[in-house]
């Protein structure tokens, strides 16, 4: 069942939210071989799930009314053991719930685990010494990415309907691409960041559901969007207010010398000829940026972020990190004060470029992901397109778009022949998430029979 049909079936008093958790409960034991949630505090979700029938019981309309979610293990949920995948917090346990939880909680959401993320959320795949590694839903040699894998997975094999994971370069479109479901990166500010950890990248991170389909992430968006005093960066979105004619832009590459495998390059090609089939008016049009921007130019931000944070315990004690957390850190020790703020001009032209861009475009169109699934084992494929690949090769379509601040969207547009999913990125001007969700359900049904 979707969100909206448990919440539904809820408030109809047709179940029971406590049926509901019970039956998420059941199935999250049953896959515990994917890894995909790490957490679990039967009593307590049972407790809550009560309280959601009392509150329906009373006459309460809640728009999530007993609906199950897991949360990333990054994300403070009161009560709960969070760890950010570190072994340094293995004992940690949030002493209040971020704003976005609580906003999940008050629309009648049931939490019933959490999700499996890379340590610190700083790496494309789900692995953790605490923990190990999560699994692919679809074949457990590969990784469904990172960081939010175990969110990712978690909707993707059916335990949950709804997941909440956090994005700071990809972490919650690459994933769900990689699996085959909804991962939706609002503007940065559209929903209140913390009460929480401290950050390795401050500014560009945040909350991001995951769904299996474009209206469960809406919904839960909505229930999470909104000014906080908390949150200075929060701000209140306009409705869609979809312009006439809506103006739609299509980048193969996002402006980027970069490798792209080639059934999903096809693939992505073959999608969008439906949706222009379909009656969109779309025009062949790149990002400019700036010459010799990559994402190479951000990355000191991350590194120097993990060694402020870190650095002194990794100095005590290297093996409590794992140890492409630990070769982060070490670079992050070794930049000095102009590095970083070289990166942080980066950051600001990458913001302007989109703004720019924006313009003259709606929507901009492109790939989520360069390549599909790989092996657990390896940070990331060692081929793309018939080139050499980074590590980082697999993320270069959605890092910008964080430090841009704007609103994007992952959604399923096909499968290679192998059977693995890759996703179609929407990306709109900050502050159009709404318009940006519309436009995603649109080109949703028209993919509905290729996914």
């Amino acid at each position: 069942m979707r969100a909206s049909e448990i919440a539904t079936a809820v408030l109809a008093r047709q179940t029971t939210a406590r049926e509901m958790a019970e039956q998420a409960l059941a199935r999250i034991d049953a896959a515990r071989a994917l890894n995909a949630v790490v957490t679990i505090d039967p009593e307590r979700t049972r407790a809550e799930a009560e309280a959601v029938d009392a509150r329906v019981a009373a006459g309460e309309k809640l728009p999530l009314a007993g609906v199950p979610v897991v949360i990333k293990d990054n994300i403070w949920v009161g009560g709960w053991r969070i760890t950010q995948g570190s072994k340094l917090f293995a004992a940690f346990t949030a002493p209040e719930d971020a704003i976005a939880v609580a906003r999940l909680r008050r629309a009648g959401a049931v939490i019933v685990g959490i999700g499996a993320t890379s340590e610190f959320a700083c790496k494309g795949v789900t692995t953790s010494l605490l923990y190990g590694p999560t699994r692919h839903p679809d074949n457990p040699d590969l990784t469904p990415g990172g960081s939010s894998g175990g969110p990712a997975t978690a909707v993707a094999a059916g335990l949950v309907p709804l997941a909440l994971g956090t994005d700071a370069g990809g972490s919650s479109r690459r994933p769900p691409a990689h699996v085959g479901v909804v991962g939706f990166k609002p503007s940065y500010g559209a929903i209140p960041y913390g009460p929480g950890f401290a950050e390795a990248g401050w500014g560009i991170s945040v909350m991001a559901p995951i769904a299996a389909d474009v209206a469960d992430a809406r919904l839960a968006f909505e229930a999470m969007a909104g000014v906080d005093p908390r949150d200075p960066t929060t701000f209140d979105l306009p409705p869609a207010g979809q312009p006439k004619p809506l103006r739609i832009a299509f980048s193969p590459r996002l402006g980027l010398d970069v490798a792209v495998d080639d059934e999903v390059s096809s693939g992505i090609e073959r999608a969008v000829a439906r949706l222009s089939a379909a009656g969109l008016s779309i025009a062949r049009r790149d990002p400019v940026w700036p010459p010799g921007l990559a994402e190479d130019a951000v990355m000191p931000l991350q590194h120097a972020g993990l060694a402020a944070l870190f650095g002194e315990a990794f100095r005590a004690d290297p093996a409590q990190f794992d140890p492409d957390i630990a070769r982060q850190i070490e670079r992050g020790l070794g930049l000095g004060g102009a590095d970083v703020a070289r990166a942080l001009e980066a950051s600001t032209q990458i913001a302007r470029a989109f703004a720019t861009f924006f313009l003259e475009a709606d929507v901009l169109l492109a790939p989520t992901v360069p390549c599909v699934a790989w092996p657990f084992t390896q940070l990331g494929p060692a081929m793309i397109g018939g080139r050499p690949a980074s590590p980082r090769g697999h993320a270069v379509f959605t890092p910008f778009v964080n430090h841009a601040g704007v609103p994007a969207i992952s959604i399923p547009c096909g499968r290679t022949t192998q059977g693995l999913p890759y996703g179609l990125q929407m990306i709109a001007a900050r502050g159009r998430d709404r318009l940006l969700l519309d436009v995603a359900a649109n080109a949703e049904r028209v993919f509905a029979d290729q996914i």
